[in-house]
């Protein structure tokens, strides 16, 4: 922000017509890095402005806190760590927390520096006597590189989807998707889907 200021303070002394415009570009940036996030965010959760209600700052803050806990799991491969992100209901299509584990361990097997991207734009969340659970919709991605070949791919990537998530006593866990929930798991679940 001090690099900006200097910028405005050395223009503004000036004497081009071109000034007054590079000043106005110039604090648009600055407001832009004020206005950036709702919440604070790792490179690996984008949320556009707008998506949450001042109320719902902090769910979302505590929500992205465990997408980011699981991200630091996935950049390291570990499927212990990673496991503690599915809450033990979790339900995808009639897979269940074996069947994560098993897919995480084909994905780390198959691919290197595997990494997920995250965009949120909404949230809804439903609290009742017995729990609070939040919808997330996300668009978003997981990828990595072929150890075989050494080429950067994207293993999956989704549009839209819709991540229920459920607060346990440990913090926010991923429960399933709501879009299509059926008892059969789609195609892309054979052989690396990213169960997110």
């Amino acid at each position: 922000m001090g690099e900006v200021l200097r910028s405005i303070f050395t223009l503004i002394h000036m004497k081009q017509a071109a000034a007054p415009f590079v000043i106005a570009l110039l604090m648009a940036r600055l407001i832009a890095f004020d206005c950036s996030h709702p919440v604070p965010a790792a490179a690996a959760v984008d949320i556009p402005p707008g998506t949450v209600s001042e109320k719902q700052r902090n769910i979302l803050k505590d929500i992205v806190a465990a997408f980011d806990q699981a991200e630091s799991a996935v950049q390291h491969a570990n499927v212990d760590a990673l496991m503690r992100f599915y809450a033990k209901g979790y339900n995808y299509h009639g897979l269940k927390r074996p069947d994560v584990r098993r897919v995480w361990t084909e994905v780390f097997a198959h691919y290197s520096r595997v990494a997920s991207r995250h965009v949120f734009t909404e949230l809804t969340v439903v609290t009742s006597d017995r729990e609070m659970e939040a919808f997330v919709t996300c668009t978003g991605g997981l990828y990595g590189t072929e150890k075989e070949t050494g080429k950067a791919v994207t293993i999956d990537s989704w549009v839209n989807e819709v991540h229920s998530l459920v607060k346990e006593r440990e913090g926010w866990k991923f429960r399933g998707n709501v879009r299509g929930a059926g008892s059969v798991a789609p195609p892309a679940s054979a052989p690396h889907h990213p169960l997110f």
